[in-house]
Parts: structure tokens; sequence; C-alpha cells
């Protein structure tokens, strides 16, 4: 990525990709006698799975996979890698323990890799808590997803500007953050491509078509068939808020891939709050139950 061509010197206390800064998740989930099980589990640390549960009354079939980083912390010279795979008519919900914080750094950068292959009427939600970039992090993200036309993903990645109530300078402190997303057809017929850099030093946040007065940004993609695209998209909306300090709207992706939504906010509590919003209008669409009440902490 050009946008990393200056950050490739070592850190000194352990060389980038090395034993210890390498880690990765292979997740394989099956459909069987009525419930969805996790078939496959390979680690390697910080990553680490417990095992499946089966907690949602309404779709007790559908997994629910807590995704945990025994680090609890992204660091310079990090590389990840997470590998998810559901097979014919599986169902599951992912999601992460806490936030994603991405240390400061003063060598190298941190990057992760995301594989998700669907197969035909699989469901899948990765909802992951949001990430929260430090004062000068740098932090490659790239998601590459494989999609059977029948199958359904929803996707949401959340930013924070940083731990803004930290310091002053935390705000929009993150030196570089690339996120890009792509997907295509089990046969290779390319769908869509997204990439979003971020580079605070270089290219103000505060401006109209950027950030404006807003802090936390949402980036929520939808792969379904095109009809229940439709109909979530119809009910999804699109409006600017000034002075609730919130912004959101639904947009078709191309090649009837689906939809994206994005969402501004001032608070971070606010963004989720919408992105759960559109969450329980993609799996009303979809499957035809509502969600379960929010947890009291979340």
């Amino acid at each position: 990525m050009p946008e990393f061509a200056r950050f490739q010197d070592e850190p000194l206390q352990m060389r980038s990709g090395t034993v210890g800064k390498t880690g990765f998740l292979r997740l394989g989930l099956e459909h069987r006698c009525g419930q969805t099980i996790l078939a496959k589990l390979e680690r390697r640390s910080p990553y680490m799975v417990q095992r499946a549960l089966h907690c949602d009354e309404a779709m007790p079939g559908l997994a629910y996979v807590f995704l945990i980083t025994t680090t609890g912390c992204v660091l310079q010279g990090d590389r990840l890698a997470l590998d998810i795979t559901l097979g014919p008519h599986a169902q599951a919900h992912l999601t992460s323990q806490s936030a994603t914080k991405i240390h400061a750094m003063d060598a190298n950068y941190a990057a992760q890799s995301q594989s998700i292959t669907l197969a035909d009427h699989a469901y899948l939600e990765f909802l992951p808590d949001p990430v929260i970039p430090h004062r000068h992090s740098r932090f490659l993200s790239d998601t590459q997803i494989t999609i059977a036309p029948s199958a359904t993903l929803l996707l949401s990645e959340i930013v924070q500007p940083g731990r803004k109530h930290h310091h002053p300078d935390e705000r929009f402190g993150a030196t570089v953050l690339s996120i890009s997303n792509s997907a295509v057809r089990p046969d290779g017929r390319v769908l869509f491509a997204e990439k979003l850099v971020i580079e605070p030093q270089r290219y103000a946040m505060r401006q109209t078509g950027v950030m404006d007065s807003f802090d936390v940004f949402a980036n929520v993609i939808l792969c379904a068939p095109k009809d229940k695209a439709e109909r979530i998209h119809e009910r999804a909306g699109a409006e600017v808020k000034l002075t609730e300090g919130l912004a959101f709207g639904a947009c078709r992706l191309p090649n009837d891939a689906g939809l994206i939504f994005k969402v501004l906010g001032r608070e971070t509590a606010q963004v989720k709050a919408k992105v759960r919003e559109f969450w329980g209008i993609v799996r009303k669409e979809v499957v035809g139950h509502p969600l379960p009440p929010p947890y009291l902490w979340r």
C-alpha cells in the first residue's frame, strides 16, 4: 500500500511479523440438525474463541461467536489474519469482546487481513465494537468477501476519532488509517471495492465533505439478494440532523451486490444506536425475526 511506504522501519523491541507479532483465527461454521455449529477452529495468539453460543430465543439456531484478543490492543509490527467461512444455510453473529485499540507507534505499522466466505443461503452478522486509533497510530485493514448470490452479509466498521476525552491531541491524532473492502461471487465475478484512507495530519478532517463537526464514523456493508436489499433501502432512509449531531444514509452497491449504509455522529453511542436500528431492519427483512433486547452494558 503506497500510504505505508514511508513506514518500513522496524520496531526496536521486536521485528514486525515475527513470532509473537502474528496472530490468526480460522472459523468454519456449518448448519447441522437445525443449528449452526462451530465446526472448525484454528488460532494463534492473540486471537481466541471459546465456543459458539445459542442464546437468541427468536433464532435458536443462530450461533453467537465472540472474538477475543488476549493482548487487549494492537501494536506496531502486528500482523493479524481472520478467516471466516459459513457453509450452506449456516447463520451466525460475530462480535468482539471490546473495542479494538490501536496504540501509538514510532516505527512500522499494524495490519489485519480478513477473509469472509459465505455459501448458498448463509447469513452472517459481523458487528465488532469500534476501532479506537490512538495518537500517532498507523493501521491497515483489508477485508475480502466471497459471497453466494443467495447469502447475506452484514458487516459493520465503526471508527472513533481517538481517545478524545483523554487528551486534546488524541482527537484525529492518528497518522494513517487505511480501510479497504472488496467482494466477489464464488465464480470470481467482481461486485465492488471500496477504500478509505484517513491521514489527519495531511488532510483537514473538519472540512465539509469529510467529517465537518462530527467525530465518529460508521461504514456498514450489506451484501444481500436484490429483492431484500431493495426493501431494506426503502426503510433505511437518509437524514442530516445537525442539531442532534447525527447524519446517516443508505445507497445501493454496484452489480446488485446490496447496500452501503454510512453514519456520522458526535458520540459513539449515537452511531451505535443508528447501526443497531439498521441491523434490526436487515434481520427482520432477511430472516423475519426481530433483534433481542440490547444488553444492559451495551
